[in-house]
């Protein structure tokens, strides 16, 4: 097995472990701190839109050897407006101009005619209007509505409220820094980008529902036992799900790396940009937040149950009279045929000793009986 894979499974029994959950605060400060730059960037720079959203003209030009620095500068003179010049793989120009009409449209392409030493008719222009985008942005916020809803709904009943509430944090933590990226870098946004969004929310939601689960079955039966706190279940389920999270992260972020650094970076291939950067953006942010802020959200939202708050007083309570007798709190049940409040011994099912909390590996205990001491009764 290689080591990320042994690391993994140790992970996964819970013999390593980083506590996430009890460091919470920190990373709740962190995120607040990445928002407020995102929002602060979007308020101060905003998002350069494209000329789909705003309206313009597009020109292809047919194979030229002319620089993209002089058909800019060419485009720039003659509309008034910052042109953006795309080389493509035939040795062709898409120079786009944005807030150009009918009269100056034809303007530009007469002057990219002479700059080219073409006919103007060689040139093709095309006139975009503003109010195309603007149906594409209006059912994309419309997408985006029913979509939290339905997760709302969805992850209420799977699970419960607070999972749910926890999760529509994440998410719109996570469009919020990529928006904010997308302004502090000063990528067009186009509908490319548009989707990009919408895509990022699924890779997002899986992640952490897969913690959840994991999470909802750790914390069966939990009020029945007095070895964990609600907080110390989540934070075993979060990190026996964490190579898998990052794995699947990092298998994610190579071809989407590949697009934005070699193809629009190295290669120029530009047009890659408005999408390759919201997933990249997206999927680094979507694996940030359901480690280090929907889990512990929800940790904190349960921890203030009766039930749980009763709960970890046990548990500290049984913990404290196991230290002042110089005992392990999760040691087996003793001569004296004492045992956990639902007459079982061990920890709870799949479950080691908690991450940080300094326990004792005990063998899992099975649905039938397994990990039981010979000669108890069944």
């Amino acid at each position: 097995m290689s080591r990320l894979g042994t690391i993994g499974a140790r992970l996964y029994r819970g013999e390593i472990g980083y506590d996430f959950v009890a460091k919470r605060k920190f990373w709740y400060a962190v995120s607040i701190l990445i928002t407020i730059t995102a929002i602060v960037g979007l308020a101060v720079r905003g998002l350069n839109m494209g000329i789909e959203f705003k309206g313009g003209a597009v020109f292809n030009t047919p194979k030229t050897s002319v620089s993209v620095t002089q058909v800019q500068e060419t485009a720039t003179e003659a509309s008034g407006h910052h042109a953006i010049v795309q080389k493509l793989g035939n040795d062709t120009l898409r120079i786009q101009v944005s807030d150009l009409d009918t009269t100056q449209a034809t303007k530009v392409q007469n002057e990219l005619a002479k700059d080219l030493g073409i006919s103007a008719d060689k040139i093709a222009a095309e006139l975009v209007g503003p109010s195309w985008g603007e149906q594409i942005a209006n059912k994309a916020w419309t997408g985006l509505g029913i979509f939290m809803i339905l997760v709302v709904i969805y992850l209420a009943i799977a699970f419960e409220w607070r999972m749910a509430l926890a999760a529509l944090i994440a998410l719109i933590h996570d469009l919020t820094i990529t928006v904010g990226v997308y302004a502090l870098v000063g990528f067009e946004v186009t509908p490319g980008t548009v989707i990009g969004l919408l895509t990022i929310l699924g890779y997002s939601l899986y992640d952490t529902v897969v913690v959840f689960d994991g999470l909802k079955e750790g914390a069966v039966g939990i009020t029945k036992q007095t070895r964990y706190t609600y907080s110390e279940i989540a934070n075993r389920s979060l990190n026996g799900t964490l190579v898998r999270s990052i794995n699947t992260t990092v298998v994610a972020l190579l071809p989407v790396a590949g697009l934005l650094f070699i193809g629009g970076g190295f290669l120029g291939a530009g047009m890659l940009n408005d999408i390759s950067l919201s997933l990249f953006v997206g999927l680094a942010a979507g694996a940030y937040s359901s480690i280090f802020i929907a889990t512990p959200l929800v940790a904190d939202l349960k921890e203030r149950d009766p039930q749980m708050q009763a709960l970890r007083k046990r548990v500290l309570a049984k913990r404290a009279a196991a230290a002042a007798k110089g005992e392990s709190p999760d040691a087996e049940d003793g001569p004296d045929g004492h045992q956990d409040e639902d007459g079982l011994d061990g920890p709870l099912p799949g479950d080691a000793a908690p991450a940080g909390a300094g326990g004792t590996v005990v063998a899992p205990r099975g649905g039938r009986g397994r990990g039981r001491s010979s000669g108890r009764r069944r």
